[in-house]
C-alpha cells in the first residue's frame, strides 16, 4: 500500500516525516522533495533500499547512487579521506546546490567496483532536511524514468514510476531549478565534473586551483 503524505503545512509536516523516517529506516523507499524535484530515498546504508532504488529506475550496481546527508559531521560515516579543499567547500556552499565526489567508506555496501567514489550533498529543502536530521544519510536519487525529466509532482514521480515507494511526501509542486554543481576531490586536485547551482566563481574563491574535467 502506498501512503501519501502532506508536508506543505507546518502543522501535519511533523507526522507527515516521521512516518516518512520509519519507513527509510526499514529500508523501504520513500518519495521526497528536493531543491529540483522529486526523488526517492532510503538508508545509505540498507542493501535493501539501495537495490530496490535501482530496481525503480532500472539501474546497474554500477552506477554511484547520491547520498544526503544533514550535517557536515554525518560525511565521515559515508566518505574517508576528507580533504581541507572539500571541508572549505562544505563550509562555503552547504546547505546548497554542491555535490561533492569523495572516497567511499567500506561501510557502504553497494556491490560497487573498487575505487568508485561516492556523491555527497547536503540539501536545502527544509523537508528532506528535517527527514534527513530523523534518519541520518539517505540514497537520493530523481524519481525520473531513463530518458525522462525529472518530476515536479507526485503525480509525475506515480506516472513514470509506477509509485515504487511506500511512502510519500507531497510539498506541492516543485519550481524548475538548476542541478546541483559536481565537484571531484577524490584526488590531488580539486575538479568541477558538473556546472550548475553553484557558480564557477564562487569555487575559485574556495579552491583557486580548481580545474574542469575538460582540462584536468
Amino acid at each position: 500500500m502506498v501512503v501519501r503524505l502532506d508536508s506543505s503545512e507546518r502543522a501535519g509536516r511533523e507526522r507527515s516525516v516521521g512516518s516518512a523516517a520509519s519507513a527509510a529506516r526499514r529500508g523501504d523507499v520513500v518519495l521526497v522533495p528536493t531543491e529540483s524535484c522529486y526523488a526517492l530515498a532510503s538508508d545509505a546504508f540498507s542493501v535493501r533500499g539501495v537495490r530496490s532504488i535501482r530496481w525503480a529506475k532500472g539501474q546497474m550496481s554500477q552506477v554511484p547512487l547520491p547520498v544526503m546527508v544533514p550535517s557536515v559531521m554525518t560525511v565521515g560515516g559515508i566518505a574517508s579521506g576528507m580533504s581541507t579543499e572539500a571541508r572549505a567547500l562544505m563550509a562555503a556552499c552547504w546547505p546548497g546546490a554542491l555535490t561533492l565526489l569523495m572516497k567511499s567508506q567500506s561501510t557502504l555496501d553497494w556491490d560497487l567496483p573498487e575505487g568508485t567514489p561516492v556523491a555527497v550533498r547536503m540539501p536545502l529543502h527544509p523537508v528532506l532536511l528535517e527527514l534527513l536530521d530523523r534518519t541520518g544519510p539517505l540514497v537520493v536519487t530523481a524519481a525520473n524514468a531513463a530518458g525522462l525529466e525529472p518530476p515536479l509532482t507526485v503525480d509525475e514521480a506515480a506516472a513514470q514510476l509506477g509509485e515504487a515507494w511506500v511512502v510519500a511526501l507531497d510539498s506541492g509542486p516543485i519550481e524548475p531549478a538548476e542541478l546541483s554543481t559536481v565537484v571531484d576531490v577524490t584526488g590531488d586536485v580539486v575538479v568541477v565534473r558538473r556546472y550548475g547551482g553553484v557558480s564557477i566563481d564562487l569555487l575559485r574563491e574556495i579552491c583557486p586551483d580548481l580545474l574542469d574535467a575538460a582540462s584536468a
